[in-house]
């Protein structure tokens, strides 16, 4: 397969996604699929045929492609067929494949304390005090900007965030605290021109850009070692304890989604799975059969009248 085979149909579908409002994040997976799907193929994939959709796959999950990685490379195929191509003969092959429901990975309070404690400078502190306390993903806490923090109201407003919604976050007293220490340190090399509340909280290294999840995450796992957390946890961990936490702590779990910006209940209601605390105070039945049974008052029959 040539560039020159492939470019007319890329430009198209550039346009499609675009005319979708689709994020540059979605728009470059949806490609690198296509050409993934093509390089299967050798040839351009306005060629394809129900047995190729077919064979490419069962390429992937003989490959040992995750069900999620491979998902997620049908989706972008599926748009290409049922968008782009107008084949929804062709779309109608895929399938998805059912991912399997596991228990999100949380750290205890202990262990979060350990993992600030070592901290190896403020600005470090900071974001991971933002991922934990506020329950924020990795992508929200570089994107904040200075005009983000509303310390009059005691909330940060999430801009755009996943699925293109803005929402609120409480801002802790503590937080706000290393906010404004963090604020006499930051960076200034990129702030000149832009107004005050336009500024990234935490710059990057190139001008008008904010620190990167990469970066973000490399911190993340350096403090998470530091701290002796030996569990394969990763920086959305945060997260996940953010809300187990709340939870534990008798927090509503309405309160617990609109924090975390979810738009099914059932979303959320998957920390009811993790939280120790919870599961550890329902009384078994077991322990029930133990205590002596009570036994129900009969209600006094009405004399008869004389």
């Amino acid at each position: 397969m040539t560039a020159r085979s492939i470019s007319p149909l890329r430009q198209r579908m550039i346009e499609d996604m675009n005319s979708r409002k689709l994020s540059a994040g979605t728009q470059k997976v949806h490609v690198r699929s296509c050409q993934r799907f093509a390089a299967f193929l050798k040839r351009s994939p306005d060629t394809a045929s129900p047995e190729d959709i077919r064979r490419f796959q069962l390429h992937l999950v003989d490959g040992g492609v995750s069900i999620c990685n491979r998902n997620r490379i049908m989706t972008g195929l599926k748009f290409l067929f049922r968008v782009t191509l107008r084949r929804p003969d062709l779309a109608a092959e895929i399938y998805h494949i059912r991912e399997p429901q596991k228990i999100p990975l949380v750290i205890s309070t202990d262990e979060t304390k350990r993992l600030l404690a070592v901290a190896k400078s403020l600005k470090v502190r900071v974001l991971l005090s933002l991922a934990y306390g506020c329950g924020l993903r990795a992508g929200e806490v570089v994107r904040l900007r200075v005009g983000d923090i509303d310390s009059a109201q005691n909330i940060i407003r999430v801009v755009q965030a996943k699925g293109r919604k803005d929402r609120h976050v409480m801002l802790p007293h503590d937080l706000l605290g290393l906010l404004r220490q963090w604020w006499k340190l930051r960076p200034t090399r990129y702030d000149a021109g832009l107004p005050p509340a336009e500024r990234w909280l935490f710059p990057g290294r190139r001008p008008n850009r904010p620190i990167t999840t990469r970066q973000f995450n490399r911190l993340f796992h350096e403090a998470a070692m530091a701290a002796g957390i030996t569990k394969p946890v990763t920086l959305h961990s945060l997260r996940h304890s953010f809300a187990t936490h709340l939870l534990e702590r008798g927090v509503d779990i309405r309160v617990i989604q609109a924090l975390l910006g979810h738009d099914k209940l059932d979303t959320t209601a998957r920390y009811t799975r993790v939280a120790t605390g919870l599961i550890a105070n329902v009384e078994s039945p077991l322990d029930l059969l133990s205590q002596p049974r009570r036994r129900a008052k009969r209600s006094k029959k009405p004399e008869p009248a004389t």
